[in-house]
């Protein structure tokens, strides 16, 4: 089952639209989309090593103007999108960014390229806490370039072994997550 899902995502991540897709994801993810672009880039640049860091370079270009919007949407909306932020999951992690900004400044953004707490919480924040915003798309462009390149990186230099490799131990490697997912579900509920 997923050794098809598997092949199937390499198949789309050789469709000669998928940049034009990860470009939009990369995008999006950055001010309002929940799906980070690695689902993309990672079979993009397993199935296609030689173009890993060029994918890499589309998918931080494409962040960082994503990251733009949602620093729009922070600096000139936040009180529409406060209410949303408090109505789901992202208040106590746009709090900490908050906090994060004000211990770290320009910084926070550059580690928000590796941080748990999705990026484009951290853009919102960038706007609504009035960042400048010269600094605010340099350490975007430093943090999430290294993140995106480093993903590259390592898919490209593992290429087709990797590749293979995964292949044939996809199935024990989904069922493995979904019991992770499911042991995590019930921890979570009952503790």
């Amino acid at each position: 089952m997923f050794r098809k899902l598997y092949d199937k995502a390499l198949t789309w991540a050789r469709h000669r639209h998928a940049p034009k897709y990860l470009f939009a994801l990369s995008f999006a993810e950055s001010s309002f989309f929940p799906v980070p672009p690695d689902v993309m880039l990672m079979p993009m640049a397993l199935s296609q090593p030689k173009k890993a860091f060029s994918f890499a370079l589309l998918t931080t270009i494409a962040s960082v103007l994503g990251g733009m919007l949602g620093y729009g949407i922070g600096y000139f909306a936040f009180d529409i999108v406060s209410e949303w932020l408090h109505g789901t999951h992202y208040w106590d992690k746009y709090l900490l960014s908050k906090q994060w900004f004000q211990e770290w400044g320009v910084w926070a953004v550059f580690i928000a390229g590796f941080s748990p707490i999705p990026y484009k919480v951290f853009t919102i924040a960038a706007g609504a806490l009035s960042m400048s915003l010269l600094p605010f798309t340099i350490a975007s462009f430093i943090g999430r370039g290294t993140r995106f390149f480093i993903v590259a990186m390592l898919l490209a230099w593992g290429g087709e072994r990797l590749e293979s490799s995964l292949r044939v131990y996809m199935d024990r490697i989904g069922w493995a997550t979904v019991a992770l997912v499911i042991i995590g579900a019930g921890i979570y509920k009952f503790a």
